[in-house]
């Protein structure tokens, strides 16, 4: 699985979320945090996932 598709999933589940969080009238500095923590988590399990071992 690359990255590139890995990254898109996560953009998209984060926009939907980030779209329910508004329709939910939550205040839009709450829905930025989210948006935030969700990306960082989003690019650690994105390399974590992709990562090639070592063939050392």
């Amino acid at each position: 699985m690359s990255f590139g598709i890995y990254a898109l999933g996560y953009a998209i589940l984060i926009a939907g979320l980030a779209y329910l969080a508004h329709l939910m009238h939550i205040p839009q500095h709450y829905i930025i945090a989210l948006v935030i923590i969700m990306a960082g988590i989003g690019i650690v399990t994105g390399v974590q996932s992709t990562r090639q071992k070592d063939s050392n």
